[in-house]
């Protein structure tokens, strides 16, 4: 009973770190261990937690848990993390839906390239945009990487490294907006005009926006985003931003809360989905995410309860 206890305590302690980035959970074998890296996890960073509940002998009276900080699992689970299907999906489609006609340039931009989120994410568009970019739609503007591979669907990690090699931001606002910059003074005026902008996040969306609306040669942008954060809601209210991604807190809690009652019942958690981190295919229950555009900003982020509509102008 004492060991259970802790095993209750230990995985209280875990969701409560996956409210504010996302948890894989697996089945294993025998026991597990428990490894944790905060100083890997920097301030507004997604951190990833993955656990492995086992029951040796086909009993839980006794057992060890593993929670280790990955940054490949982070984003996997929760809408945070399991979305780069879910909410990668849908930032990838936003431009697709957005998009009349054939070539159209598109600039790809994407997280650190140190991190394993950053390809989850960009596996994730390119599934979306590579059919796109073969048929003609799109043109690539800003990554020769991304052009000689244009006709591959599934890339390996190593391609995928070199296009990111070529289109990352670090997660860095000023990084972002830097490379954006020379992206556009790289370009000629055919190159611009109404262009099309795969941004990894709402902080980055939003200083890639500022370069490209500085640029007199560009007429319109459409640029994704994700997290709805406030200023990114005001951006999209103000038109300056194309779409973002909510993934409310509430469904989270709601949903880690009952992956937590599932293990602590002696069940497995719903899966729906796996994710590959590279060491194992994490079985994942991605929660309910919703894709807001300036057609339902107010229903999705005030009406909802989200955040109040004090905190913002110009809503209708």
């Amino acid at each position: 009973m004492q060991k259970k206890r802790a095993f209750s305590i230990l995985w209280c302690a875990v969701f409560a770190v996956s409210l504010l980035s996302g948890v894989g959970f697996g089945r294993a074998q025998t026991g597990v261990t428990v490894t944790l890296t905060p100083a890997e996890v920097g301030v507004a960073e997604t951190a990833v937690v993955e656990g492995r509940i086992a029951c040796p002998a086909g009993s839980c009276a006794a057992f060890a848990v593993t929670i280790r900080f990955d940054r490949a699992i982070a984003r996997v689970w929760t809408a945070r993390a399991g979305p780069y299907l879910g909410e990668g999906a849908l930032e990838r489609e936003a431009l697709v839906d957005n998009a009349a006609g054939t070539g159209l340039p598109l600039y790809l931009y994407a997280g650190a390239s140190s991190d394993n989120n950053a390809f989850l994410f960009f596996e994730g568009a390119w599934n979306v945009l590579q059919p796109k970019i073969v048929d003609g739609t799109f043109v690539i503007k800003n990554s020769p990487e991304a052009v000689a591979l244009q006709d591959k669907a599934t890339l390996t990690r190593d391609e995928m490294g070199k296009i990111l090699g070529q289109i990352t931001t670090n997660w860095d606002f000023n990084v972002a907006k830097n490379l954006a910059e020379a992206n556009l003074t790289a370009a000629t005026a055919e190159d611009k005009g109404e262009v099309f902008i795969l941004a990894p996040n709402d902080g980055t969306a939003r200083a890639i926006a500022d370069a490209f609306a500085a640029d007199t040669d560009v007429t319109k942008y459409y640029v994704t985003g994700q997290d709805a954060e406030k200023a990114s809601v005001q951006y999209i209210i103000d038109g300056k931003q194309s779409m973002t991604v909510l993934k409310d807190v509430r469904t989270l809690v709601s949903d880690a809360i009952a992956a937590a009652i599932a293990f602590l019942d002696g069940k497995t958690p719903e899966q729906t989905h796996t994710y590959n981190n590279n060491v194992m295919e994490v079985p994942a229950k991605p929660s309910a995410v919703v894709t807001v555009t300036k057609d339902n900003v107010k229903a999705a982020i005030v009406d909802s309860g989200y955040y109040p509509a004090s905190d913002f102008t110009g809503l209708e």
